[in-house]
């Protein structure tokens, strides 16, 4: 039964042959917009002869552990070992939620092509979710980011503000340094004294769990995987977490990228979709959407 359907189903006042079910006035009018996104998801799956899976989150929302179930919704009634393409929208989160849901993917469509379409920006653990991608689809809307952890802390005053786990460990290494050289610089000394020994070796491995599951999703690839972790992990060459990676800096790392311009009619219906869902969600909202499943989740 579809929602807002007539349960009833008697015969006609008039004696003639039972009404057909349909759904309501009301109910037609109030999920007119989920009807037109999923129309237009039909209409991609058949052009591209995949399964189109949509993850776009909202500008306070980030990928987190309860992700996990809309995904598995999403996969649901995909049959195991056919192509998936990954819609996704997200500035970021949790990289043990992210391992999982690509984990998740990669189960689903065994050897067959995984495609990440990124309509505008998928930064951090978004980015790590399109390195799991045989391709990544980019257009001049779209942007990438640095896999560069963010972690909370507080100063002095006992304010949390979010601090660049690479940032940190530089900063404490070009210290140390100076101290191997000098034991008695007393800059370095002073400046390694506002260092934690415990928040060090947290970040040493929050760095380098980042580091390893990326180039682990590049090995599959058979990508240069140091090297392209490395570049995304570089605040030499990335003046700041947000600083955008366009598809020519994303494809110049090596990255399987696939451009297509903005006028192109394959991009247009791509750019349509994304902007009635962002509509959908506004600025705390996540969905979950496919041309079979549309969950609105509100944070």
């Amino acid at each position: 039964m579809t929602d807002g359907e007539i349960t009833g189903g008697g015969d006609t006042p008039t004696g003639g042959a039972k009404r057909p079910l349909t759904k309501t006035p009301m109910f037609t009018a109030r999920n007119s917009a989920r009807y037109e996104r999923q129309e237009l998801i039909k209409q991609i799956d058949e052009a591209e002869s995949t399964h189109l899976i949509c993850y776009v989150g909202g500008p306070n929302t980030e990928i987190d552990r309860n992700d996990i179930i809309g995904f598995v919704d999403l996969l649901h009634n995909i049959p195991e070992g056919e192509p998936i393409d990954l819609f996704l929208h997200t500035f970021g989160g949790d990289v043990d939620a992210c391992e999982k849901l690509v984990r998740l993917i990669h189960a689903n469509v065994v050897e067959n092509p995984f495609r990440v379409i990124i309509p505008d920006v998928a930064k951090s653990a978004g980015t790590l979710m399109a390195l799991g991608a045989n391709q990544i689809m980019m257009s001049d809307t779209s942007e990438l980011g640095m896999i560069d952890p963010q972690f909370p802390m507080r100063d002095n005053q006992g304010n949390e503000f979010w601090h660049s786990v690479i940032a940190y460990l530089d900063a404490h290494e070009e210290y140390a340094m100076a101290i191997r050289s000098d034991r008695n610089d007393p800059v370095a000394l002073l400046r390694l004294d506002n260092f934690d020994a415990k928040v060090v070796r947290k970040f040493q491995g929050i760095r380098d769990r980042v580091r390893t599951f990326a180039e682990d999703l590049l090995k599959l690839r058979g990508l240069p995987a140091s090297t392209i972790a490395n570049e995304l992990m570089s605040p030499s060459r990335w003046k700041t977490h947000g600083q955008p990676i366009s598809h020519a800096d994303a494809a110049q790392l090596g990255l399987p990228i696939l451009y297509i311009p903005t006028n192109d009619p394959r991009w247009t219906r791509y750019w349509k979709l994304y902007c009635l869902q962002r509509l959908a969600i506004g600025q705390n909202g996540k969905i979950f959407e496919s041309s079979y499943v549309s969950q609105v989740i509100e944070e």
